[in-house]
């Protein structure tokens, strides 16, 4: 059955980028900059995990739910105060492939066009004449939805099509929304949703396709954008991997973590940011001047631009990955690099293991995650991620290696750990697609540890086991090494379906 989209008051059907720049500035929440763009404040700093419900009669175990009656009633209830509000309508589609694209609409409160304007810069478009939405973001920022934590509400109707977000202002929930319902398109056809980025770095044996997957805020836009012999972005947040092992994009710009930016680090994230098409949330300001540094309000701060703004491979088909990067933002014994093979890469692909950050909310900044596939927005379960993955490595090998973006030998305050920085995760890449790594057998993990990585001096990143020997901790480690065995082994136990080949990997 077509959905129908809800009657309102007034709508403003596909507007321009600049009549959407000129709603977004009447908000009172909204600043310009000295850069000519918009700085808007919100409310809510971060995904709402707490309050998403997938509509289903029968729950999965996995997800929060609610039944189809109750989601039909809180339908008329936002249908019936859509009916007095302005909105607005953005079309385009996810993806840009002919033969893959999702048509994908958003319909929002005029009062918070500012999100409009990011997300029209993440779809591709323009929307053709027959378009049809395959999937639908409602969104009215404005109206509670008591009863359910902190009374918001983003319910997620996969049958449909349709996800509905109630008294949220964070833009997140919008790109989410269209792409957490992507995510069982693209399951459903064979293939698997990476929460990745993805570049193409040229070496003197051609271009590698590398990607990264990551849970957010903890470096996946970093390590995609840092430039590597001259390295291209092509997508910094989502992609599918496909049964006949193409990797096809899913948006056309970037929502872009703004805490600790600086033009030394990070020059084409800060170049885009600074720049007047690109839309602030949550970045301090004083006066017309931004300080990306100051977390008094939030760490969280985000901005969206298009990838016109800089120089990309946005739009170049990949017809095969090269190597795939599984970010871990620890402090203890990961190693800054460890090369996975077979079912062990699969399995450490299902243990997502990271440090959480302000992206996750409060509840998850700092404390350790498992998030398998580190795909918060896979809206079925898990062991289905897995399974696949194993499945497609099978049939398309790559190289999976797991990077570590934090520390080793302990947290910031111990002054005996070391920090795995930007230059040192760079040039690890850059060994990575070049093959000029180094390896051998850890004796603790099974994993393929670096003995050697051009440009980088210090052995006891590569190795932490050195590190806590030379500072007489070996006995730290060695407890460090049995609790993750026997946690690891636990976790993906609990996943019934799981293959035994991935299991059995970590024991």
């Amino acid at each position: 059955m077509l959905f129908r989209l809800p009657q309102a008051k007034r709508v403003s059907a596909n507007p321009s980028p600049e009549e959407v720049k000129e709603l977004a500035a009447r908000m009172r929440t909204a600043r310009r900059t000295k850069y000519g763009n918009l700085n808007v404040q919100t409310e809510v700093l971060a995904r709402s995990k707490r309050s998403t419900y997938l509509v289903i009669d029968d729950p999965d175990g996995q997800n929060q739910s609610i039944t189809t009656d109750d989601g039909a009633t809180w339908a008329e209830r936002q249908d019936e105060y859509i009916a007095e509000r302005e909105m607005v309508l953005i079309d385009g589609y996810i993806g840009t492939d002919p033969e893959f694209r999702t048509a994908t609409r958003l319909y929002i409160e005029a009062a918070n066009a500012n999100i409009a304007g990011m997300q029209q810069q993440l779809y591709f478009g323009p929307p053709e004449d027959d378009f049809e939405p395959e999937l639908t973001v409602i969104y009215t920022p404005n109206l509670k939805a008591k009863g359910f934590p902190d009374d918001r509400l983003i319910m997620v109707d996969l049958e449909q099509g349709v996800t509905r977000v109630f008294n949220s202002d964070y833009f997140g929930e919008s790109k989410k929304g269209g792409l957490r319902m992507w995510n069982k398109l693209v399951y459903d056809r064979g293939g698997l949703p990476l929460h990745a980025g993805c570049k193409i770095i040229p070496t003197e044996d051609g271009d590698k396709v590398c990607l990264t997957v990551g849970l957010s805020g903890t470096g996946k836009t970093t390590t995609t954008f840092t430039r590597q012999n001259g390295s291209l972005p092509v997508q910094d947040d989502f992609v599918a991997w496909m049964p006949d092992g193409r990797i096809y994009v899913s948006e056309n710009g970037c929502f872009a973590k703004t805490y600790g930016l600086n033009p030394e680090d990070e020059p084409t994230i800060y170049g885009a940011v600074t720049q007047p098409d690109s839309y602030l949330e949550n970045v301090s300001q004083h006066g017309d001047d931004v300080d990306f540094y100051d977390e008094s309000y939030t760490q969280n701060g985000r901005a969206t631009f298009p990838f016109r703004v800089i120089e990309s491979a946005a739009e170049r088909e990949i017809d095969n990955a090269d190597f795939l990067l599984v970010l871990n933002k620890n402090d203890n014994v990961i190693p800054a690099v460890a090369k996975l093979e077979g079912p062990q890469a699969a399995a450490f692909f299902m243990l997502g293991e990271t440090k959480g950050t302000a992206a996750g909310g409060a509840d998850e900044a700092g404390k350790s995650l498992r998030v398998p596939g580190t795909n918060p927005f896979f809206p079925m379960p898990h062991d289905l991620q897995g399974n696949r993955f194993l499945e497609l490595l099978e049939e398309h090998p790559l190289e999976v290696f797991l990077l570590n973006t934090g520390r080793v030998g302990g947290p910031d305050e111990d002054e005996r750990s070391k920090k795995v920085r930007i230059k040192h995760s760079s040039a690890i890449v850059k060994g990575i697609a070049e093959g000029t790594i180094e390896w051998e057998r850890d004796p603790d993990f099974g994993y393929l540890v670096a003995s050697s990585v051009p440009g980088i001096e210090d052995v006891e990143i590569l190795q932490p086991r050195r590190l806590y020997e030379r500072t007489g901790r070996l006995d730290e480690y060695t407890r460090h090494v049995e609790r993750l065995k026997s946690e690891r082994a636990e976790f993906l136990g609990d996943f019934g379906s799981l293959s035994d080949e991935i299991v059995s990997a970590v024991r």
